[in-house]
This record gives C-alpha cells, structure tokens and sequence, in this order.
C-alpha cells in the first residue's frame, strides 16, 4: 500500500569543518549533517538574528503604525485561527500597547462563519465601527476582495503574512511578506509570527527616531514576548533554519527562566510539562494542539485571550477549557481517522493492481472541516502519499473545505496551482505552503477534482519517485550513550522541521522487557559492544514485536528521564525495526 521505505543514515558533507573544536565528536556529525559546518551557525544568541533592512515594506508599514500609535488611532490586528495566528496576535497587540498604543484590538475570523483570512465579511462585520488602521497576521497575501474592501471602508490595511503569494497582491498600503517575489531578505521560513516580530521591532526603531519613548512612556524590551514567538514559530512546522532557531532558542530559554505569559505556562501545565526544562517539541506536541483547538472547533479568540491575560488564575482558567476543546478534538480526530483509513482500504480492494493512486482525495458528510488537516496528515504518515481530506463547509453547503497535506519532495501548492491552471474555476480558492495547503470546492465538482488531482501530482513530479526514506544519524557506540551525550543533544537544541532531533540506529541485547501503562514497552537493554545497561521506552509496543534471539535492533532518541530530581539517560524508541 505504500512505497518502498528506506532506512539510511544522512550523509555528512566532505566539505571542511570550521566548527569549534571543544564540541562532542558525535554532536559534530549531527551538525554537519544538518548543514552546520561554521562556528556562525552554532550560535543561537539574539544578536545573530538576521538584521531587518532587506525585509520588503517593513519600513513603510512601521511608518503607519508609527503615525497610528502616536495619532491614537484605533487599530485593528485581524489573526489568523491557528496558534501561529494566534500568537501573532497576541504579540502585536501586547507590543503595541507596550509601547502607548492607546485602541488597540484585535479580532480572529470564526472560521465556520467567515472562512479564512480577511474575508469580505469578516470586513463587512466591522463596517459600523470601522479601525483607522487594519493590520492582518499570518494571513492577507490572497485576501484581494477583503483588503479592497476594507479601503473603501477607509481603512488603511497592512498586510503581514509568511503564505506564498499569488499573481495577484493585494492593494495594502503596505504588504510584509519574506515569500513575496524579489523579497530580499535572506530567511523565507519565518512563521507570521516571526513577521509580525520583525516589523514590531522596526516599529520601536521608529517611535525611537521619534522621540516618542521617556521617563513616562519607556521603550519596551520587546524580548520578553519572544516567548510568543517561539510558541508559534514552532507550532506552525516551519522549518527551523538557523533565524528560526535563533528565536525559538531565545524563546525557550526564557521560559526555561519562568519569564513567560501565564496563559503559555498554564497550557503547559495543562500538557504536563515542566517549564524548567522545556523543549520545542513540548511547545509542538503539549501546547501547540491545545491552543489549535480553540480554533478547530470554536473560536480562537480563547486562546488569544489567554496569551493576553496577565492574570495566573483567569489563565488557568482558560486555559483548562483549551484543555478540554483538546479532548473533544482528539476524540473527534480519532474517529475521523478510523472512518478514512477504511476509505483507503475500501480503494484498495477495489483496484486491480494493488496499489494507491499517486494522490488520495477523502470526504464524509459528517466530517468536521477544523479537524480534516489533522486527518489527512495521518493518513499521509500511512500511505505516504499527498492526501486532500475534505469535509461540508457547513450543514447542507453545497461547498467543500479540504485541507492537503504533502510528502517530501511534493510542493502541494504547487499541485493546486496545476490544477487551477489546466481546470479554470474547479476550485473556488486555494493557498498554503509545500507542505500544507487549504482549498475550497463546490460539492458537484469534487469527482472532477479526485480524477485530476493523481495527474496533476505526476506533472509536477515529472518522473521522479515518492519514497519512504527514514534518515537516521547511523549508530552510536557503547560510551556515547550516556547521560552527558544526551545533555549535550538537549543544549545544542531546538530541534524540530528541517533541522530534526537526532535518530540513531543500533542493535542491543534485551536484558529485560515489560508492558506498562497497558501499551508501551519498557526495556532495560545493552549495546552489542559493551557498556552499561541503559533503559528504553517503545510506546505503543508489546513483547511480541521483539525477535526470539534476545537482539534487537532499535531506531531511537536519546533522551534523559528525570524523576524526583534525579537525571538518567534513557533510549525514546521510534521503531523496533522487523
């Protein structure tokens, strides 16, 4: 059913190394395998951010809000319903009251109400008390009507979005956007988040040139909302390039000091996280979805509430019903899973030739369109093909929303645009990324779509193969799995997209095996040279996944399990390979 999988381990460029020679032998190769072969990339320090100068229509979007801030005009920041969205939000209008913005608001379209982005609605909802200053997050690249409409009201419109543009831009007074063509600035990976961070911090620059800071009105230390930045930089997948990780590292390390927003240390509270040793993946996996939750299947405006709230215990508070919005997704998605992968088998058994088309299209009546991402992303991991999982925009619409979740090597949007540009008007819009894409379909059209979708992802393959490949960083011997080595993984963190955790790949003898938890395997195991035994924990896994002959070979993390203020190093096992 799905490609051929390959597990093989990275290669390591031949190219010199210029890194420091006190780093760990391993952690070298790790390096090197990621592309980090000079000592500048190792640090992660704020002053190694990537200045802002070359950033298009920054300059003249600070100059509004500039203007907006010291006028005491109102402004509007109009968010995007996810966490890199809602963070975004957050962090402007926390910033710009900061620095004595004095009517500053924001609003986040409901999705069920007014779809996405700076819709023509969501505009016309404003019109009776229209912002002198409209300023989008994470969205408006593709919100042509929207922005139009939004001058006719007498709005001014900035635009700040990370989405890759259309032919057509938006007529914003000033658009902020790395991706949009002839863009100078070096970084294209930054999250709507890490926008917004950009422009806040030329904002300052420019009420400084001002004067407009004093004794009464002091310059805000704007790192203090870099944990903001950090949240949403993560949670959005983008990949963790080397200005990527430089937030993320900032953001990290003040929450590892307790400077963070109560609402952000509640929701980890709420994931079971200890915020002294946080992680990206911890913000990806425990606060990530809690905050998406809002946004999935209410409105994300409690989420934005709780970054915003400078009260522990409405905090808490809000975030506890994140929390449960959480259940309710993962009970609804888990469902939703179980019903699409017997499609897939369903397809299956239909076919002659027992395999999958090159693209799968997904669709029940009772789906929940906040959820169908998170769908077609597992279903993707299985069959490891792009899937388009769509669900009714509402009861009884005759429009489908879908989202498309790609492969490596499968830039999605660019599929979509095939589509659109060999089938004018089968799709009433579309955007996203390489990896993740939205669109919207009239329901009578989506049998026209699922023929022309595994076509238009050969055009743009162009010949070339969709593997399964596990990349890992080969084997470590008995003395580099230790509690030490895996400190070191930790501090030369984030890890996360494009810049992946370390994976290794050993064989060692099982000393001991037990269930715990009801289905996770816990093992004491030795390396085949020697050393120490060392614990490891397969999730998901029973005794009867181990071989007979008491050896195993492991595809695993090294991580560190601490317990009651005691640290030891243990083995995170992603796959016990047959």
């Amino acid at each position: 059913m799905i490609a051929s999988r390959i597990i093989r381990q990275r290669l390591i460029p031949q190219t010199p190394s210029h890194l420091p020679e006190d780093i760990h032998p391993a952690m070298r190769r790790i390096l090197m395998a990621r592309g980090v072969t000079d000592s500048s990339l190792v640090s992660l320090d704020l002053d190694q951010l990537l200045p802002p100068d070359a950033l298009g229509g920054v300059e003249v979007a600070a100059g509004l809000l500039a203007d907006a801030v010291a006028g005491n005009k109102k402004i509007l920041v109009v968010g995007d319903f996810d966490a890199d969205g809602a963070t975004g939000t957050a962090l402007a209008v926390l910033s710009l009251r900061a620095m004595g913005a004095g009517d500053v608001d924001f609003r986040v379209p409901n999705r069920f109400e007014f779809g996405y982005g700076l819709t023509t609605g969501l505009v016309e909802s404003l019109a009776n008390d229209a912002p002198d200053l409209l300023v989008t997050v994470d969205s408006g690249i593709s919100c042509i009507r929207g922005v139009e409409r939004a001058g006719a009201l007498g709005c001014k419109v900035i635009v700040t979005d990370h989405h890759l543009p259309g032919e057509v831009l938006p007529a914003a007074d000033a658009i902020v956007n790395p991706n949009c063509a002839g863009d100078g600035f070096p970084s294209k990976a930054m999250a709507g988040v890490g926008v917004m961070f950009y422009l806040l911090s030329v904002l300052r620059r420019v009420l400084r040139e001002r004067g407009w800071f004093s004794n009464v009105r002091p310059e805000p230390n704007l790192a203090s909302f870099l944990d903001l930045v950090a949240l949403g930089t993560v949670a959005d997948l983008v990949p963790l390039d080397h200005n990527n990780r430089v937030l993320v590292r900032q953001g990290l390390e003040r929450i590892r000091r307790g400077m963070t927003r109560p609402g952000l240390m509640a929701l980890l509270r709420m994931g079971k996280r200890d915020y002294r040793f946080v992680s990206a993946s911890d913000l990806g996996f425990a606060v990530g979805p809690r905050l998406n939750a809002a946004g999935r299947l209410e409105d994300m405006a409690t989420g934005i509430r709780c970054l915003l709230s400078d009260d522990p215990a409405e905090a808490q508070e809000l975030a506890g019903q994140l929390d449960e919005l959480n259940r309710q997704r993962r009970t609804m998605q888990d469902q939703m899973q179980q019903e699409a992968m017997t499609q897939v088998d369903e397809l299956l058994a239909s076919m002659d030739r027992k395999d999958l088309p090159s693209a799968l299209c997904l669709f029940d009546a009772s789906w929940h369109q906040g959820i169908v991402g998170l769908v077609a992303s597992r279903i993707k991991d299985a069959v490891h093909r792009p899937v388009v999982a769509f669900a009714p925009e509402s009861e009884g619409s005759q429009l489908f929303k879908g989202s498309a979740r790609s492969v490596k090597g499968l830039h999605i949007r660019d599929v979509l645009a095939y589509v659109d540009s060999h089938h004018p008007g089968m799709m009433e819009a579309f955007g996203g990324h390489a990896m993740a894409a939205g669109l919207t379909l009239r329901s009578d059209l989506f049998p026209s779509f699922v023929a022309c979708l595994p076509e238009a992802v050969d055009a743009v393959l162009d010949g070339a193969e969709l593997n399964a490949e596990i990349l890992t960083d080969g084997e470590l011997d008995a003395r580099e799995i230790s509690l030490e080595f895996a400190v070191c993984i930790e501090q030369f963190g984030p890890w996360g997209q494009r810049f992946p955790e370390p994976l290794f790949d050993g064989k060692f003898r099982v000393i001991d095996a037990r269930v715990v938890g009801g289905s996770h395997l816990k093992m004491i195991v030795q390396a085949m040279d020697g050393g120490d035994p060392v614990d490891a924990i397969a999730f998901n896994a029973l005794p009867e996944q181990l071989p007979g002959s008491g050896v195993v070979r492991l595809l695993y993390r090294l991580g560190i399990n601490r317990w009651r203020g005691h640290e030891s190093c243990q083995l995170l096992v992603e796959e016990i390979v047959k």
